[in-house]
Order: C-alpha cells, then structure tokens, then sequence
C-alpha cells in the first residue's frame, strides 16, 4: 500500500544582476524537476508537492543523516525549512547551505506537511540509518 502525502513545498532562489537567470532556473528545475516554477524580477519561484527526485539524490549521494539533520534543526511546527547551494544544484547535486551565507545566495525551501506528520514524511524522504544504510522506521 502506498501512502497519500499532502505536502506544500516553497521553494526561492534570488538571481543577482552577475548570474544568468536561466542557470538558476536550471540549478532549481534539476533538484525540484516536477516544480512549477516562475520567473520574477531578481528572483526564482517554485511549487511542488512531492520531493521524490529530492529524496533519490539524498539516497544516491548518501547524505540521508545530514538531511534528517537539516530537516529537524529548522523545523517549526508542521514546517522545515532548509538551504541549497546554487552552483551544486546546477550540476544536479544537493549541497546543504550551512553557517556562513553562499556568495552567490541559496535555493531557499519551505517545506509544510498536512499528512502524515512531518516526522512520518522525513522518514519518507531520508530515512534513518544503520551503519549508513536507510532502515525501515
């Protein structure tokens, strides 16, 4: 049986006057291929509901503990958030942003999840590990 999830996921990313918008349409288009995303002034925005082909890079990379990390440091309520590198992201790689601000700004994204509970779905997108490899929540 597979499970229903109701997620909202927010994603944005500046673009600044020295970066060509389309590399950062593509950085986010790569980690979020299923987005809708939209173009504005200065700025990429993007919604999806499902972070599948996020979840397959978290597995590919074997980075699920730092993810699981990432996920409940900035978690709030029903809501976690975290940031990405951009120049990572073009080349189709996740690179958490952690301490110091990236020069070149971060692919922001909020995640909120109505079902099941925000734990249920970190378990779902990067599940706990043993010895490195996921084990079943």
């Amino acid at each position: 049986m597979s499970e229903i999830y109701r997620v909202d996921v927010e994603i944005t990313a500046p673009v600044y006057d020295t970066e060509v918008t389309s590399r950062v349409l593509d950085a986010v288009a790569n980690i979020f291929p299923n987005a809708d995303i939209e173009e504005e002034f200065g700025e990429i925005r993007a919604e999806a509901h499902a972070l599948d082909h996020f979840s397959e890079l978290l597995h590919r990379q074997e980075i699920l503990d730092t993810a699981r990390g990432e996920f409940f440091a900035n978690r709030e309520g029903d809501t976690f958030s975290f940031a990405l590198k951009k120049q990572a992201a073009f080349e189709d790689y996740v690179n958490f942003s952690v301490g110091k601000p990236d020069e070149l700004g971060e692919i922001s994204v909020r995640v909120r999840v109505e079902e099941p509970s925000l734990e249920e779905y970190v378990d779902h997108i990067a599940p706990p590990t043993e010895d490195g490899r996921p084990v079943d929540a």
